[in-house]
């Protein structure tokens, strides 16, 4: 039998992923061109509400800056911006409710909340920056962050089973030693990859608006690049010793599930960076290569958090 979600459980898991499709969104975002859909901050062209036509712009804005989709595109990823913020709100008030008891949980989810206000103020400072890249990239290093605390509060908010006849072949439900260290390497590692793949990122766009050819606007980057690819293979190559080493060491089958889930979403970021570097640049192509990241990034997580409540 399936036992029933809490409230706060099922909080914890809409915010994480509500969290996760804010990332995906904001990748398309950059990925369209439309980090500057609305020229300003917190409003958009002045106002709360999007102008429907270049004609109702307040006299201190360019008509040449009006592009109906871009501003939209925008305007509605801050609604989202907006909209999961509340949620990591209602998950900190939700978890001063059940889990004050549980200062883990609850501080972890204030912190998120306050790292949240930090992440809206930031998000007016890229687009006063006219999205450099090293505030972009800070930008998307914090809303890792917040996510990682969102999955800590979310794993830790499920207890481990205890099944109450165990299997004299089951292999140990315990965490192999080590696991946390290796795990942590791969997750910085992995960040390192994120934060050197915004960098590219930002070098890529400058070449573009530079008139570049898009086939040609890679090549442009230089060191960064090629210490971006470095860094995806160590991951790969980590996500493999780690994903073969648990198997040896018989771990449980709950961890060796995820670190295969740790595999399979390196090895296919890395396929759509080769399909990148080597074929096209397409903005579709940077989206879901931006979002896989943060999915992996995500599950190693996890499976550290697994091996943690494992090893105690």
């Amino acid at each position: 039998m399936f036992q029933r979600l809490s409230s706060f459980q099922r909080l914890a898991l809409w915010t994480t992923a509500t969290t996760y499709f804010l990332i995906l969104v904001g990748g398309l975002v950059r990925a369209s061109g439309a980090g500057l859909g609305c020229p300003d901050w917190p409003r958009c062209f002045g106002g709360w509400i999007p102008p429907s036509s270049a004609a109702e712009l307040p006299p201190q804005f360019d008509p040449s800056q009006f592009n109906p989709t871009l501003m939209w595109t925008e305007y509605l990823n801050r609604l989202l911006g907006a909209a999961v913020g509340l949620l990591i709100l209602a998950t900190a008030v939700s978890a001063w409710r059940h889990h004050r008891r549980d200062p883990r949980i609850l501080w972890t989810t204030i912190g998120a909340l306050l790292l949240t206000g930090f992440q809206g103020w930031l998000g007016g400072r890229v687009v006063a920056h006219e999205l450099a890249a090293w505030i972009v990239t800070v930008h998307m290093m914090v809303a890792l962050v917040i996510v990682q605390m969102l999955l800590y509060v979310t794993v830790r908010a499920f207890p481990p089973a205890h099944p109450s006849t165990p299997a004299p072949s089951r292999p140990s439900t315990s965490a192999p030693k080590h696991l946390s260290t290796f795990a942590m390497v791969l997750i910085v590692v992995t960040l390192i990859q994120i934060a050197i793949g915004t960098q590219v990122r930002g070098g890529v766009d400058a070449a573009l608006d530079a008139g570049v050819a898009r086939h040609a606007a890679l090549a442009t980057v230089g060191t960064l690049d090629f210490l971006h690819r470095d860094a995806a293979f160590v991951t790969l190559l980590g996500s493999i010793l780690l994903c073969f080493w648990l198997v040896a060491k018989r771990a449980s089958g709950l961890l060796i599930r995820w670190s295969w889930v740790v595999l399979g979403l390196a090895i296919v970021q890395v396929a759509v960076g080769v399909v990148m570097a080597y074929v096209s640049l397409l903005p579709g192509a940077q989206v879901v290569h931006l979002t896989l990241a943060s999915l992996l990034l995500g599950a190693e997580t996890v499976l550290l958090l697994l091996g943690w409540r494992g090893s105690v």
